[in-house]
Protein backbone atom coordinates (compact mmCIF):
# COMPACT_ATOMS: atom_id res chain seq x y z
CA UNK A 1 0.00 0.00 0.00
CA UNK A 2 1.07 3.67 -0.62
CA UNK A 3 1.14 5.39 2.69
CA UNK A 4 1.27 8.92 0.98
CA UNK A 5 -1.46 8.20 -1.82
CA UNK A 6 -3.78 7.09 1.39
CA UNK A 7 -2.82 9.89 3.67
CA UNK A 8 -3.52 12.90 0.91
CA UNK A 9 -6.91 11.25 0.01
CA UNK A 10 -7.62 11.30 4.21
CA UNK A 11 -6.56 14.86 4.09
CA UNK A 12 -8.56 16.00 0.87
CA UNK A 13 -11.46 14.53 2.67
CA UNK A 14 -11.17 15.55 6.39
CA UNK A 15 -10.09 19.20 4.83
CA UNK A 16 -13.35 19.19 2.73
CA UNK A 17 -15.52 17.55 5.69
CA UNK A 18 -13.92 21.09 7.90
CA UNK A 19 -15.00 23.29 4.70
CA UNK A 20 -18.82 21.71 4.28
CA UNK A 21 -19.36 21.45 7.77
CA UNK A 22 -18.02 25.05 9.46
CA UNK A 23 -18.34 28.10 5.87
CA UNK A 24 -20.51 25.42 3.70
CA UNK A 25 -23.11 25.13 6.51
CA UNK A 26 -23.08 28.75 7.18
CA UNK A 27 -23.86 29.60 3.32
CA UNK A 28 -26.32 26.58 2.48
CA UNK A 29 -28.04 26.97 5.48
CA UNK A 30 -28.13 30.51 5.92
CA UNK A 31 -30.19 30.27 2.30
CA UNK A 32 -32.14 27.56 3.45
CA UNK A 33 -33.33 29.32 6.34
CA UNK A 34 -34.16 32.78 4.60
CA UNK A 35 -36.25 30.60 1.97
CA UNK A 36 -40.04 29.93 2.69
CA UNK A 37 -39.26 26.07 2.85
CA UNK A 38 -41.34 24.88 5.61
CA UNK A 39 -39.46 24.23 9.08
CA UNK A 40 -39.50 20.32 8.67
CA UNK A 41 -37.36 20.70 5.11
CA UNK A 42 -35.33 23.33 6.91
CA UNK A 43 -34.32 20.89 9.51
CA UNK A 44 -33.95 17.49 7.12
CA UNK A 45 -31.97 19.58 4.95
CA UNK A 46 -29.46 20.19 7.48
CA UNK A 47 -29.76 16.63 8.45
CA UNK A 48 -28.88 15.91 4.74
CA UNK A 49 -25.84 18.53 4.99
CA UNK A 50 -24.13 16.94 7.77
CA UNK A 51 -24.62 13.20 6.70
CA UNK A 52 -22.32 14.23 3.72
CA UNK A 53 -20.27 16.03 6.28
CA UNK A 54 -20.12 12.95 8.52
CA UNK A 55 -19.40 10.81 5.59
CA UNK A 56 -16.31 13.03 4.34
CA UNK A 57 -14.72 12.40 8.06
CA UNK A 58 -15.34 8.64 8.17
CA UNK A 59 -13.94 8.55 4.13
CA UNK A 60 -10.42 10.55 5.97
CA UNK A 61 -10.35 7.79 9.05
CA UNK A 62 -10.97 5.15 7.64
CA UNK A 63 -7.58 6.37 4.57
CA UNK A 64 -5.78 7.30 7.71
CA UNK A 65 -6.23 3.70 9.64
CA UNK A 66 -5.87 2.17 6.08
CA UNK A 67 -2.50 3.84 5.93
CA UNK A 68 -0.85 2.90 9.34
CA UNK A 69 -2.66 -0.32 8.99
CA UNK A 70 -2.31 -2.45 5.83
CA UNK A 71 -4.17 -5.30 7.02
CA UNK A 72 -6.95 -2.55 6.97
CA UNK A 73 -6.78 -2.33 3.51
CA UNK A 74 -9.90 -4.09 2.39
CA UNK A 75 -11.90 -0.85 3.96
CA UNK A 76 -10.78 1.28 1.25
CA UNK A 77 -12.95 -0.26 -1.68
CA UNK A 78 -15.99 0.70 -0.17
CA UNK A 79 -14.32 4.31 0.34
CA UNK A 80 -13.19 4.41 -3.68
CA UNK A 81 -16.61 2.91 -4.46
CA UNK A 82 -18.66 5.55 -2.46
CA UNK A 83 -17.03 8.48 -3.30
CA UNK A 84 -16.49 7.95 -7.28
CA UNK A 85 -20.05 7.05 -7.24
CA UNK A 86 -20.42 10.14 -5.81
CA UNK A 87 -18.42 12.44 -7.95
CA UNK A 88 -20.08 10.73 -10.90
CA UNK A 89 -23.41 11.91 -9.55
CA UNK A 90 -22.37 15.30 -9.24
CA UNK A 91 -21.21 14.74 -12.93
CA UNK A 92 -24.17 13.46 -14.13
CA UNK A 93 -26.69 16.05 -12.72
CA UNK A 94 -23.97 18.45 -13.42
CA UNK A 95 -24.79 17.45 -17.22
CA UNK A 96 -28.45 17.83 -16.80
CA UNK A 97 -30.61 20.09 -15.66
CA UNK A 98 -28.28 21.21 -12.22
CA UNK A 99 -25.41 22.87 -14.15
CA UNK A 100 -24.45 25.04 -10.74
CA UNK A 101 -23.29 21.04 -9.66
CA UNK A 102 -20.44 21.48 -12.08
CA UNK A 103 -18.93 24.58 -10.29
CA UNK A 104 -19.64 22.88 -6.74
CA UNK A 105 -16.18 20.97 -5.20
CA UNK A 106 -18.36 18.12 -4.91
CA UNK A 107 -17.27 16.12 -7.98
CA UNK A 108 -13.60 17.31 -7.79
CA UNK A 109 -13.69 16.39 -3.61
CA UNK A 110 -14.49 12.71 -3.76
CA UNK A 111 -13.15 12.55 -7.36
CA UNK A 112 -9.50 13.03 -5.76
CA UNK A 113 -10.62 10.84 -2.55
CA UNK A 114 -11.56 8.03 -4.62
CA UNK A 115 -8.32 8.77 -6.93
CA UNK A 116 -5.95 8.92 -4.32
CA UNK A 117 -7.32 5.78 -2.26
CA UNK A 118 -7.33 4.17 -5.01
CA UNK A 119 -3.45 4.90 -5.99
CA UNK A 120 -3.11 3.71 -2.20
CA UNK A 121 -3.91 0.09 -2.92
Amino acid sequence: MEFWFLISGATLSILGALFHGVIGQKKYMGNINLSDLPDLSKSLSLVSWHVFTIFLVISGITLIVAAFYENFYIATYPIIGINLFGAFLFIFLGLGKHKILLTLPGAYLMGGTAFFAWMGL
